[in-house]
């Protein structure tokens, strides 16, 4: 493979086929792993663990959710040191590959009730390939936008792979709530019966379908001009892992606290929100109170609110290419901080409230996780890009995202029900990414092809 590199440089992707390429592997890698939230939320507890409690089989439903954090910086050393090695194009039809067999086998699994504590010893191995999988896939794809962007549109073209979060939320959702609709329940916070011994195994065997159209436009690929020029020019390092650390470590440490308020934002409007909008409104002992919507209704109102996630994630992009990363991504982090603090008068309003808490959520949320597309490849020399900026993207996801969910049902009993505790979680994490913003440099104007 690098001897046709070097002897003939391959020839450039069009824009078009970048732009879908990115999109499309990371909208399948994120419906994987929506799929596995709302299930985490909606079925694992009742399927996966010894009944009594409902609230301990949550917290064990989510810890398993977070299980796949930990294996995320793996999955973004083991790819990232394919991808930095030989090749995107390559690495990225792996990294697709690994997470939608084990999204697949996690539709065939018995339950608790059939096997024992072998269900969720099962369970967390499949979430474990799940989370080492999408550790190398959404730095590939990203390196796939950005390198292949036309000059002073990186920015823009970073977004393409952030598309996939909101685009796979609502393909996962819509077909949770189409299967629900299907097999309907008379209890709003318990899905039929029917759904819990089959009907939930439709979105995660589907995933099948999804990732064989995924590995035919990924196999149009071609090298980026980027990776072509390091082959070339024998600028390939034997280690990446070792040279990023010792080259690069203040890269990867700022790259994780940029990443910060972003995931904790994510799990909590995406998975936390799910169970606090479904808890009900006059709880029963054990049960933890919240806003009393049906799971059908309140997904509804999640895919609404989605929307605004992918209009604000183009225009981040935008927005990113003419400020600069670094000062967008201060005014919207400061954003999120307000936003944390305004938690409970939103959530207290009733419908519209509630309605404009998830608009104004998942519109941060779009406008943080936009510009990080191209800011963390930016950070990063050509020949450990792959791997600095996987590193940063997922070593963040353990203090982000791997904890969230947990924490936050945690405050939320803390709270006696409340949400007040969890949003200033959310805006204590976004603190932090504001300092890391305030001490980073503008990468706007760096040479992507050094």
């Amino acid at each position: 493979m690098s001897q046709s590199i070097t002897s003939a440089p391959a020839p450039a992707n069009s824009r078009s086929r970048v732009m879908f390429a990115s999109l499309v592997g990371t909208t399948i890698e994120f419906y994987d792993f929506y799929v596995y939230a709302t299930a985490a939320v909606l079925v694992f507890p009742y399927l996966f663990f010894p009944p009594g409690n409902e609230r301990v089989a949550l917290l064990a439903s989510f810890a398993i959710f977070g299980a796949a954090m930990i294996a995320r910086p793996l999955g973004a050393v083991f790819f990232g040191h394919l991808g930095d090695k030989i090749g995107r194009k390559t690495t990225l039809i792996y990294a697709l590959l690994t997470m939608g067999i084990a999204t697949f086998l996690i539709g065939l699994l018995p339950t608790y009730h059939a096997i024992g504590w072998l269900a969720p010893l099962l369970l967390v191995i499949m979430r474990l390939a799940q989370g080492f999988a999408i550790g190398g896939e959404w730095s590939g794809a990203a390196l796939v936008a950005t390198e292949n962007a036309p000059a002073g549109k990186r920015a823009l073209f970073g977004t393409f792979p952030q598309l996939g979060a909101p685009l796979g939320f609502i393909i996962a959702n819509g077909l949770f709530l189409i299967v629900a609709a299907v097999l309907p329940s008379d209890n709003p916070s318990r899905p039929s019966d029917a759904f819990l011994d089959w009907g939930w195994r439709i979105p995660f065997l589907f995933s099948a379908v999804m990732v064989i159209i995924g590995l035919w436009i990924r196999l149009n690929l071609v090298e980026s001009t980027a990776f072509s020029k390091a082959v070339s020019t024998g600028k390939v390092v034997k280690l990446p892992l070792g040279e990023v650390v010792r080259r690069n470590w203040r890269e990867l440490i700022l790259g994780t606290f940029y990443m910060l308020a972003t995931y904790v934002l994510f799990y909590l409007m995406t998975t936390f929100s799910l169970s606090y909008g479904r808890a009900p409104l006059e709880p029963a002992t054990g049960q933890l109170g919240g806003l009393g919507y049906s799971y059908n209704n309140f997904v509804l109102m999640l895919i609404f609110g989605v929307v605004f996630f992918g209009i604000f994630t183009l225009l981040s992009g935008l927005l990113a290419d003419r400020l600069g990363r670094r000062k967008t991504l201060i005014l919207v982090t400061l954003g999120i901080i307000l936003f944390g603090l305004l938690w409970v008068p939103l959530l207290s309003a009733g419908f519209v409230g509630v309605m404009l808490w998830l608009v104004l959520g998942f519109s941060l949320m779009g406008m943080t996780f936009g510009p990080m597309g191209a800011l963390l490849p930016e950070l990063f020399p050509t020949n450990v890009r792959y791997t600095g900026s996987g590193i940063s993207y997922n070593v963040s996801s353990i203090l982000g995202a791997a904890v969230a969910p947990f924490i936050a049902v945690w405050l939320w009993g803390m709270g006696d029900g409340s949400p007040l505790l969890v949003g200033i979680y959310l805006a204590c994490m976004a603190l932090l990414t504001l300092l890391a913003l305030i001490i980073g440099k503008e990468t706007r104007d760096v040479d992507i092809n050094h």
